[in-house]
């Protein structure tokens, strides 16, 4: 944030889900933010620092920024949502990786997967496979900003900021995997 802008009212709420308790933070503009394993420690540490790239310390919520984002987290988990109709606050995102973001978010429909590779050539940079997985490690939504579904060249799964098991569990939950036996 430049000295000139204003700090961004934001709110917060900790939802459970199938994946575990997920940190949602929404400003004015839209859903700003989703953080995996958000235990205490981890909510605490996440909104440290959005009050630092935000200029602004989110607050609990309570004005119903978040109603629908929680509605229609609820929803996916529960197998009745396959495309999420959120307005997105993309400001902690900018540049190559935005572009990369904007591109899964908007081609990369439920129930399917995309390489890496695949990725960086739809957005231009045919070698920059490398690039892409920076951009899905840099990703503030993912879920909604579907990063789970960008898998290697080779059928592995390649890495995810939630873990690979909630990776597994969200492309199972898409039909892409089938459910863990346990």
């Amino acid at each position: 944030m430049n000295d000139n802008e204003q700090p961004t009212s934001a709110e917060w709420a900790v939802i459970g889900s199938a994946v575990g308790p997920l940190l949602l933070t929404a400003t004015g503009r839209g859903l700003v933010s989703v953080v995996f394993h958000a235990e205490d420690a981890v909510r605490d540490k996440a909104l440290g620092q959005l009050a630092g790239r935000l200029g602004a310390a989110p607050a609990a919520s309570d004005s119903g920024l978040l109603a629908e984002p929680i509605r229609q987290f609820r929803a996916y988990f529960d197998g009745g949502l396959r495309e999420f109709t959120l307005p997105l606050d993309w400001s902690l995102s900018s540049g190559f990786n935005r572009e990369v973001l904007r591109e899964l978010a908007a081609g990369v429909p439920y129930g399917t997967v995309v390489g890496y590779g695949d990725l960086a050539r739809r957005v231009g940079r045919p070698a920059g496979a490398q690039a892409v997985g920076a951009a899905m490690g840099s990703n503030p939504l993912p879920v909604v900003v579907p990063c789970h579904r960008v898998v290697e060249s080779d059928g592995g799964l390649g890495g995810f900021g939630g873990g690979t098991e909630a990776k597994r569990r969200l492309l199972a939950l898409e039909g892409v995997l089938p459910e863990p036996l346990f």
